[in-house]
């Protein structure tokens, strides 16, 4: 069927779903969609972008260093395929500039600009080859802010396309606010326009889906325009786009940010963006990390890329940016394969899979661990000197009387009113004082 762009008079704020006064309603209607998973799925990147958005700028050399962690994840497969960066000031184009000298073949470099003409004259000067262009779609953006109509701002943002287009850049149309925009009424035939504009150029425009308030649901059977599955749907049945033209950029404003990236890997989106740790403007984007552990998933491929660099990167975070990265946090928080409970330890010790989600080490360079604290009990302790003493406490048993003794001191710490976990360097000054012949 096609599509024509409906040229309201006044916007539709779709106040069925979006009623403002009250949590947006999820709709369901319809048979499921089926997923369509494209033969090829990858990684963007827009850490030096949506990501410092949300924390201060990095510096140049932070840039460059936090550039090489990404083309290490990438590996020889180009996982982490591109990564966005402002083009502004001086200090971005230095930083720009600083990681097309290490010439690495990933991720490519690509531009963020204004829906201006003269902002191509800064992303040729660059030699850069592909840039983002915002080009909001729904109703709240078009009316309310911009106080244009449909018709208006589609003929505006062809006109951009087009002047990406006659200085051979690609243009990545940033469909801004999409998950509350007229799917059929707008986004479906602005693509088909924008592709219809850009035949014979032998240029393919691409579309960014952007959930820029987090509205995307999941849910196979989710109503239009929230729904991830349904969008996808109607946009591939509906428009001759391709799923390598097609990426995805959410928010976490409902939680939901990294499963709807993934969902729309799996109906028919070739690329999901993210940042590292999930930085970006307000609840952050997908994180590139959790995408990454995803894509191993879902593809089967543990090869060809370097899924260590996620913890030389978080530690790189930490200590020389000075982030701080919640402990809990999956993959990269200090403590996220550390369990407490000495029930948990006893499992770990007499096998690591009972309480490890996989091979940590292998994956991550990141070993299961026990934190000592009242709870872990003589299993915990056990496991504890086996992890960082070694091949020294390899046979160790938790009814050794060492291991009581330390239990005993530990205890009368609780009782004595301590509330917060024994550290490292008090766990080693018990070690030494309980089991000496450890460390002979």
């Amino acid at each position: 069927m096609k599509y024509e762009l409906i040229n309201t008079s006044e916007p539709n704020l779709m106040r069925e779903i979006f009623s403002y006064d009250r949590i947006p309603s999820a709709k369901f209607d319809g048979e499921p969609v089926a997923p369509s998973i494209p033969n090829d799925i990858w990684i963007t990147d827009t850490t030096f972008r949506d990501g410092q958005q949300a924390r201060p700028p990095y510096t140049t050399e932070q840039v460059e260093e936090i550039f090489k962690f990404m083309s290490r994840i990438s590996g020889t497969r180009g996982l982490i395929r591109q990564t966005e960066f402002f083009l502004y000031t001086d200090a971005d184009k230095a930083a720009v500039r600083k990681c097309q000298e290490l010439g690495l073949k990933f991720p490519e470099i690509t531009a963020w600009i204004r829906a201006v003409k003269k902002d191509f004259e800064i992303v040729k000067s660059m030699g850069i080859k592909e840039t983002g262009i915002l080009t909001s779609c729904s109703d709240y953006h078009i009316f309310l802010k911009l106080k244009k109509n449909r018709r208006q701002a589609l003929d505006e943002y062809k006109e951009i396309v087009a002047a990406a287009i006659e200085n051979g850049i690609t243009p990545r149309c940033h469909l801004e606010d999409v998950t509350r925009a007229d799917i059929y009424g707008f986004v479906i035939p602005m693509i088909n326009e924008l592709l219809e504009m850009s035949k014979g150029s032998g240029i393919k425009v691409k579309v960014r889906l952007c959930d820029t308030m987090g509205y995307g649901l999941p849910y196979a059977n989710a109503a239009l325009p929230r729904g991830v599955p349904a969008m996808l749907n109607a946009i591939l049945k509906n428009t001759d786009i391709k799923s390598e033209q097609l990426e995805w950029h959410g928010h976490n404003d409902f939680h939901k940010v990294l499963v709807n990236a993934v969902t729309a890997w799996l109906y028919g989106c070739s690329a999901a963006n993210g940042t590292f740790l999930g930085f970006g403007e307000r609840t952050g984007n997908p994180p590139l990390e959790g995408l990454v552990i995803e894509w191993m998933g879902i593809t089967g491929h543990h090869d060809g890329i370097d899924s260590t660099a996620i913890s030389d990167a978080a530690e790189y975070f930490t200590r020389k940016i000075g982030c701080s990265i919640p402990p809990n946090y999956p993959f990269v928080g200090s403590d996220f394969n550390t369990t407490r409970a000495g029930i948990h330890a006893d499992g770990l010790t007499k096998n690591e899979e009972i309480y490890n989600i996989f091979d940590t080490e292998r994956w991550l360079k990141r070993p299961a661990k026990v934190a000592i604290t009242d709870k872990s009990g003589l299993a915990g302790i056990a496991y504890w000197l086996r992890s960082n003493l070694g091949e020294a406490a390899s046979d160790i048993r938790k009814d050794h009387p060492g291991i009581m003794a330390i239990k005993k001191w530990i205890d009368d710490e609780y009782k004595n009113g301590r509330i917060s976990t024994i550290s490292e360097e008090e766990m080693l000054v018990q070690s030494r004082k309980c089991l000496p012949d450890l460390f002979k």
